[in-house]
Parts: C-alpha cells; sequence; structure tokens
C-alpha cells in the first residue's frame, strides 16, 4: 500500500488483489525475473488492520506498508550440481508468496475540522471558503462523509478543512453514526466549533460538542479551536451573539456562511491556527502535513 495525496477515498481499492507471477530461469545459468510489485494507491490516514489490529498507519505522502511478500524463488538444477553428479536433473520449484487478508479504515487526514450539530451549517461554510461542494439542504444529516476542502492563501500555502458529518448527543457511544464520524476527528491539528447562532443558548452547544470528543478520546477537546457563530444574519443570532461571547473563553467569530459575511476573519484565525500547527511541528522536527 502507498498512501498517494491526490487519492482521496478508498472507493478505488479492489477487493483482492494477486501478485505478479516470477519467471522461470533459463539456460546457461540465467536466473527467472522476480514477479513486478503491486502497488495499491490509498488516501492518507489509511489504517491497515488484520484481525483487529493495527498494523500499519499511513498519514505521510509515499508513505509504503509491505501487505504480502512474494514467494522465495525455487533452485534449478545447476545448484545441484556436484563432481558425483556431473548433469543433475533434479530442482525445486519456488514457492508460493503471503495469503493475507487485511481490513482498511480510513481516518480522514486535514488541517481544520468543522465540528458542529446537524444543521450548523458547517456543510455551507466548507463551501463558502473552498471549492469543495459537499451537499446543502434544510434538514439533518445532508452529510454522511467527511468532505476536504482546501483554502488558499496568497502565499501558496494551502489549509485543509474536513466537514466532518454532524454529531448527536450520546456520539461517543455511537448513537446515530457516532464512531464512523468521531474517528475522523482525530486527524485533525486544530478544530473549527460551528455552532448555530439562531437557536436558544448556542453555548450549550459548544458544551455538548466538548463532551462528546473527550468522551471518545482524552485530550481531543483540548485542541487548539476556534468558535464559529453561524447564521449571524439571522435577527435571534444578532441577540445570542454577545451571550454566547460571555458564556465561551474561546475565540469567537460570528459570520454567515450563506451570505459570505465576516468570512475574512475566519480565514485569518485559520492562517494563524496553520501557522502555530507548523511551527509546533518543526520545533519537534517533524514534518508538517502538507496539501
Amino acid at each position: 500500500f502507498t498512501a498517494d495525496r491526490q487519492t482521496k477515498s478508498l472507493s478505488s481499492v479492489l477487493p483482492f488483489y494477486q501478485g505478479v507471477h516470477g519467471e522461470r530461469g533459463g539456460s546457461k545459468n540465467c536466473y527467472g525475473a522476480n514477479g513486478a510489485c503491486v502497488y495499491v494507491k490509498v488516501p492518507l490516514g489509511t489504517l491497515v488492520k488484520e484481525d483487529g489490529e493495527v498494523v500499519a498507519d499511513l498519514t505521510q505522502h509515499g508513505e509504503e506498508y509491505v501487505a504480502a511478500y512474494g514467494g522465495a524463488g525455487g533452485k534449478g538444477n545447476r545448484f545441484f550440481l556436484s563432481n558425483e553428479n556431473r548433469a543433475p536433473t533434479l530442482f525445486t520449484p519456488g514457492e508460493p508468496g503471503q495469503d493475507r487478508v487485511l481490513y482498511l479504515e480510513l481516518k480522514t487526514t486535514a488541517h481544520a475540522g468543522l465540528v458542529g450539530f446537524p444543521n450548523a451549517g458547517k456543510s455551507s461554510l466548507l463551501r463558502a471558503i473552498s471549492r469543495a461542494r459537499p451537499a446543502v439542504a434544510a434538514y439533518p444529516f445532508t452529510t454522511l462523509n467527511p468532505h476536504v476542502g482546501i483554502v488558499h492563501y496568497q502565499d501558496y500555502e494551502q489549509v485543509a478543512v474536513a466537514d466532518i458529518p454532524g454529531l448527536i448527543k450520546g456520539a461517543h457511544q455511537n448513537r446515530g453514526l457516532g464512531m464512523a464520524f468521531l474517528r475522523h476527528i482525530e486527524r485533525c491539528h486544530f478544530l473549527l466549533y460551528v455552532v448555530d447562532l439562531s437557536v436558544s443558548q448556542p453555548w450549550t452547544q459548544l458544551q455538548d460538542l466538548k463532551y462528546e470528543l473527550e468522551q471518545y478520546k482524552k485530550g481531543l477537546s483540548e485542541r487548539p479551536c476556534v468558535v464559529i457563530g453561524n447564521k449571524i444574519d439571522l435577527a435571534e443570532s444578532r441577540i445570542n451573539l454577545p451571550l454566547l461571547k460571555e458564556q465561551v473563553q474561546d475565540q469567537v467569530i460570528a459570520l454567515s456562511a450563506l451570505r459570505g459575511d465576516n468570512l475574512e476573519e475566519l480565514f485569518l484565525h485559520l492562517r494563524e491556527l496553520y501557522d502555530a500547527y507548523v511551527k509546533t511541528e518543526q520545533s519537534q522536527r517533524r514534518s508538517p502535513v502538507k496539501w
């Protein structure tokens, strides 16, 4: 398996692969050619499991994992030549290659993750800040799979933002599609909490979201973040905005994904989070994920 940044899903992976056979040896002590390697491209963030155990975690572009080794070649009659046997006819056949059953699981890799309850406006926001086109509709759970959009900056830096499908209360107990959604947040280096400013007491959404993340994996809710108050174009939202800022300690950005209001402030803070992530990775002598 080869991690490839151009591959975005596991849909192209076939259920069965077979290696290429090697060739027989020839006359005049010629070796047979080895079987050609079969490479399977998988997206960044792919976990390879065998019998429920993780055997590989492919997170860097170009990273490889040998899923199965080919069998050893056989020995030709030249190997059995001796003073007692000047014209041997013995030989040994090549051995079969490895046969393995592996399970692939994708945890979306992105710099930032949009986290929020259904209908908070995450998909609309991703459409507003990138060229990604997730489905948008006026009912919950429009998004059933993560979508990754790329935010471009003038210095050619690119920040990947993942639209994580909406969580619900009890997601850490696998209610709804909780585990299927939560696992993608693990790969995000910083979070963008999207709350609906038009509902009563919007700060409770943030509290519930952080609780679900922390119950799923300790420390997940403590990652660098920004709180996005969406739907500021509504009258109820303008009333709730100062109340939200009083209740939370994190940076709050009020915007309208539908109308595109105040997206510049989001771009600014998103870049600050990205630069801080890159600086941290470099200080620890690790390579930051690039898109």
